[in-house]
């Protein structure tokens, strides 16, 4: 029933989100705080709080070497290294580093406990969340790589290489003057797949579902509709592309035009709402871990602690009581109770005295 609230809680969340545009702008007409001043917000908290999360990560004491390992450490010659899952040298962990960032290494190797026939266990690998892992987000790369055409004048070259390969299946329909081209966009609906995939994993796999939260819902909820109201507008609804494109080159230049505002529809100020809520939630969020990857002390260092003594360089005076101390302070009183001590009272007399010698 958890899992049931946090969907629901999660599902509540999103549907707010989408009428408080719709009503803002159908309704109250409040076009400037949903085209400009909210878009400016939303960047705002975004590299702010993603600047803060880094330095607060940057600045957090990794005194002793903690990589996780998946492979055969260094140490004798006739005994095979893991370079990658376990290396010992900055060269090794920059592979390493590659292989997590790009091909999302250890998620590949990732597997499921299951029981089968009984009290068997069994290990599955989780092959099919690693090929929706890698659909996911560099479907998402293309998308927000495509959409630079909207902030740049004249668009770079590798956005109109991107796009005629990511597009190059065509509808046949001839685009209407001022508005998008009916191209399929194949990014976008790889990014709904793969983010619906995600969405029924957590919910028909029980011991996915068990742990879930509405902190991990709420960003695939919000990416789904972000991908919905997208293509809505691009094949369906259809958006003033002229417009938009002079709002945003508006936006990125700090010269935002309130005159282009009243010709742009409803959905692409929903649509540009629920993208500055991700940004503006982005930092605060699982989502973080984009920047979080590169200072991870699990990944980035290398496993030497066998031949490398490591010293903690936080490391300061503290006062302590030996045992020594402790007894001598408490020899009568343990006594009295019945415990072992070292030294008799006599013995301890004795001592002190020759010290004092």
């Amino acid at each position: 029933m958890n899992f049931i609230i946090s969907i629901l809680v999660s599902s509540f969340a999103v549907l707010v989100l989408v009428l408080i545009p719709w009503v803002g702008v159908g309704a109250l007409d409040l076009r400037v705080l949903f085209g400009i001043v909210i878009p400016y917000l939303a960047i705002a908290t975004f590299f702010v709080g993603i600047v803060v999360r880094v330095i607060g990560w940057a600045r957090s004491p990794v005194p002793f070497r903690i990589p996780t390992t998946g492979g055969q450490q260094w140490s004798h010659p006739w005994i095979k290294q893991s370079r990658i899952d376990n290396p010992s040298c900055t060269v090794g962990v920059v592979l390493r580093m590659i292989f997590e960032i790009f091909l999302f290494r250890s998620l590949f190797r990732n597997t499921r406990l299951e029981f089968r026939n009984g009290p068997k266990i069994g290990y599955e690998w989780e092959k099919w969340l690693w090929l929706a892992a890698l659909a996911f987000h560099y479907s998402f790369l293309v998308v927000v790589l495509r959409h630079l055409r909207f902030f740049t004048e004249p668009i770079p070259l590798f956005v109109n290489l991107i796009e005629r390969l990511d597009g190059f299946m065509q509808t046949g329909i001839a685009p209407l003057p001022g508005f998008m081209t009916p191209g399929v966009m194949i990014s976008g609906f790889v990014l709904l797949a793969a983010v619906t995939f995600l969405v029924l994993r957590r919910i028909f796999i029980p011991q996915v579902a068990y742990i879930s939260l509405p902190a991990d819902y709420f960003p695939l909820f919000l990416i789904t509709v972000i991908a919905l109201t997208g293509i809505l507008m691009r094949y369906l609804l259809k958006l003033d592309i002229v417009g938009a494109k002079e709002l945003t080159l508006g936006l990125v230049s700090f010269q935002p035009s309130p005159k282009v505002l009243p010709g742009i529809g409803v959905l692409f100020y929903i649509h540009l709402f629920l993208v500055s809520v991700l940004l503006a939630y982005f930092p605060f969020s699982k989502l973080v871990h984009m920047a979080g990857i590169f200072l991870s002390p699990t990944r980035n260092l290398s496993n030497n602690s066998r031949f490398v003594r490591h010293i903690n360089p936080w490391n300061y005076p503290v006062k302590v009581h030996t045992y020594e101390e402790y007894e001598d302070e408490f020899r009568d009183k343990m006594i009295e109770a019945g415990l072992p001590v070292e030294k008799m009272p006599e013995e301890a007399a004795e001592e002190a005295g020759s010290k004092e010698e």
